[in-house]
């Protein structure tokens, strides 16, 4: 236990004021015991795995902040065929994917050089590169704070989308280990290519099959070129990754927009139908009727906010190397992030009508 410790030292924006204790437990057993603890108490309460999709406010937390560091990856008997791994909640992501490609394992290669715990994992249904957690997650170990109880949550109850979960939205406790299902690749080869960018760094085309070992390198030097990468080297990495979400609208608001803003369909196209001659033909769907994500990047970019950006005096700065992170230049308070978050969000607002959704959770701090 270290008793009233800076938060700005445990996240990876470097901001944060004191919480009152901060307790590690070692094992599984000690941290459902630290929780259970904590959660007797009368004081405010903070989960924090690796503090890096995370915001805390200047004044702390009046209470106790348990942080996850159990670790441990085990592979578990099974017979569909895959291989089911299950990790416990403070094993650092990253670690998780070495390990995958390292034994062949396919699913996860994309989600490579992602900071953070393997127990935030699912909480923010991490994604890049054409993969998401959702597509390999089997269900958590939950220590539900509502009971006090231990459960196996499976994958299908935890409303799992785009960059959130239940678990985000607001169902308490604390994650405790996470089962994953990977395919077995014995010849090291990856799940099909998904995302344009990433298939560009390759050399294939779209659904091509690439060493695992290949992906992984190519996603960490992609990550590295945005500063999505932990490096003490490189200052654009002092952040929150990604602070923005890309946001999701009705086609009918995308077609109001410029003709070159990116935007991706959110729903499968509608199947090819083969009719009979004479039959009549279907309607089309309702205008209106199918959801598009945009980029959060672009509209930056084009409301007039550039990489380096800083407001006067602040702390806080736009990455020079990505627009969607917000970076601690050395000096910054959560105060300076969150004024410079919400000036993004104003100015996208003002010029395409669009709220950008914040990622990191928001501790004590609001948009």
């Amino acid at each position: 236990m270290t008793p009233s410790l800076e938060l700005s030292g445990l996240t990876t924006l470097r901001v944060g004021g004191p919480a009152d204790r901060v307790l590690e437990p070692a094992t599984r057993d000690e941290l459902v015991a630290g929780a259970l603890e904590v959660w007797s108490g009368v004081g405010d309460w903070l989960v924090l795995g690796g503090g890096s999709n995370v915001v805390v406010s200047d004044d702390g937390i009046d209470g106790d902040v348990l942080r996850v560091v159990t670790r441990g990856i085990q592979q578990l008997p099974q017979d569909d065929g895959r291989v089911h791994l299950l990790v416990e909640a403070g094993e650092p992501w990253d670690a998780v994917v070495s390990y995958a490609v390292e034994h062949g394992l396919a699913g996860i290669e994309s989600l490579s050089g992602i900071p953070g715990s393997t127990g935030a994992a699912p909480i923010q249904n991490i994604g890049a590169y054409g993969q998401e957690l959702s597509g390999s997650l089997v269900g958590v170990d939950f220590l539900d704070f509502a009971s006090g109880d231990v459960q196996h949550v499976a994958a299908s109850e935890l409303g799992l989308g785009y960059r959130s979960s239940a678990l985000k939205r607001g169902r308490l406790g604390v994650v405790l280990g996470v089962e994953l299902a990977l395919a077995a690749s014995p010849d090291r080869l990856s799940n099909p290519v998904a995302y344009d960018q990433l298939a560009r760094a390759l050399g294939v085309g779209l659904g091509a099959r690439v060493p695992l070992a290949e992906v992984r390198a190519a996603v960490l030097a992609l990550r590295a070129s945005k500063g999505m990468i932990l490096d003490p080297a490189d200052p654009d990495s002092v952040s929150a990754g990604s602070f923005f979400t890309n946001p999701i609208v009705s086609e009918n608001f995308a077609r109001g927009l410029p003709s070159d803003a990116p935007r991706w369909p959110t729903e499968p196209e509608p199947p090819v139908q083969v009719l009979p001659l004479g039959a009549p033909i279907p309607a089309a769907p309702a205008s209106g009727e199918y959801l598009v994500k945009l980029s959060a990047a672009w509209l930056i970019e084009r409301a007039g906010i550039a990489r380096g950006f800083a407001l006067p005096g602040s702390g806080a700065a736009i990455s020079s190397k990505h627009t969607l992170a917000i970076i601690n230049t050395g000096h910054a308070t959560a105060h300076d992030i969150v004024q410079l978050a919400n000036f993004v969000q104003t100015r996208v607002m003002a010029e395409f009508g669009v709220l950008l959704p914040p990622e990191p959770v928001l501790v004590g701090v609001s948009l």
